[in-house]
């Protein structure tokens, strides 16, 4: 068991350690038909994964101590695909909120990948530690998992009924930042410090770094509940979540300029959170099986992209395509807004 963690743990950051020091060693712009590629990519090596879950549950290496029923290879698969879908679905959210932020900081398009990469790294440690919290705190206190599924619920209705306005400078993180750390207020390049004098001083990138990484910390209370409720294997729990994750950059780039079309996603992502809390509630009285709840989920996603493909062709064939002003960028870059935009984009959300 200690071998396959091992292994595991070693492909992700291995995956990592590929993208940062020969894929993307300079700053440069990534580009929506390259980011797809490596979105297909990324979801291939999901998938491929599930075979592997599959031999190692049906040979019985994984057996985590405290499971009271030892998986068989075709439940830790389908508890595997249900997961890791549900993680990569909730992983849409943070793609606004990212837009906003680089919108926000004005963060030039070419170093958006650098950020994005050293956030997933601090998102995998720290949820990391959240999943193995959890998993222990299951194991001991059986009655969390009713406390799971209530915050599932309440995170719904807040989805629902809250704008998700993004206001940096509120962000505690950030004020205990500027409060400790000296800053200058124009980008170096990609770097997150530079050295004046003979003292380091923080860049505006820097603040922008941990402004996503907060909010992951934030995503993460709702979406490892929600992957708690599919399965409480930790191996399990881990694999779908950091692959999960390993998505999120180059999902990013390929849906960022396009987000907003996609209105109904959010809507979708209320719903699932609202199944999973209520299966979860449900778990010891009529349990839900995994078979179902992976339809459902996957039935729900389906249906807020077709409803959203549906409702931007109607409001196209309601008004004629307007002819582009002179000298206008016909694909304008994520962040090339004014921070008086980006509020009002992030309160209009």
């Amino acid at each position: 068991m200690l071998l396959v963690w091992s292994g595991f743990i070693l492909l992700i950051f291995g995956m990592l350690a590929f993208d940062l020091f020969v894929v993307n060693r300079g700053d440069r712009e990534i580009g929506v038909r390259e980011a797809l590629g490596w979105t297909a990519g990324v979801v291939a090596i999901a998938l491929l994964f599930a075979p592997v879950v599959y031999f190692i549950y049906e040979r019985g290496i994984m057996h985590p101590p405290g499971m009271e029923v030892e998986l068989t290879g075709r439940q830790a698969t389908i508890q595997y695909l249900t997961g890791w879908l549900v993680e990569y679905a909730l992983s849409v959210d943070n793609i606004f909120v990212f837009s906003v932020v680089f919108a926000y900081f004005q963060v030039p398009r070419k170093y958006q990948h650098r950020v994005l990469f050293w956030g997933v790294l601090g998102a995998i440690v720290m949820r990391g530690v959240m999943i193995a919290v959890g998993a222990a705190l299951i194991l001991k206190f059986h009655w969390m998992i009713y406390v799971f599924g209530a915050l599932l619920i309440l995170t719904a209705f807040k989805l629902l009924f809250m704008n998700e306005a993004v206001d940096p400078e509120k962000n505690p993180a950030v004020r205990l930042a500027v409060r400790l750390l000296p800053f200058v207020r124009e980008y170096h390049g990609s770097r997150f410090f530079i050295k004046q004098g003979t003292r380091y001083v923080a860049t505006p990138l820097f603040l922008v770094l941990v402004v996503v990484e907060t909010t992951d910390v934030i995503f993460a209370v709702d979406s490892i509940p929600a992957i708690f409720a599919i399965t409480r294997d930790p191996f399990l729990v881990f694999s779908s979540n950091m692959l999960a994750i390993l998505g999120l950059r180059s999902l990013y780039f390929a849906l960022a300029a396009v987000i907003d079309t996609f209105r109904y996603l959010k809507l979708s992502l209320v719903f699932i959170l609202f199944f999973i809390g209520i299966k979860m509630l449900l778990s010891q009285v009529r349990p839900v099986p995994t078979e179902i709840a992976l339809g459902v989920v996957a039935g729900l996603l389906a249906a807020g992209v077709i409803a959203s493909i549906i409702r931007e062709r109607i409001d196209r064939g309601k008004k004629p395509d307007a002819p582009p002003a002179a000298g206008a960028d016909t694909e304008p870059a994520v962040g090339s807004k004014d921070r008086s935009e980006s509020s009002g984009r992030a309160s209009a959300e």
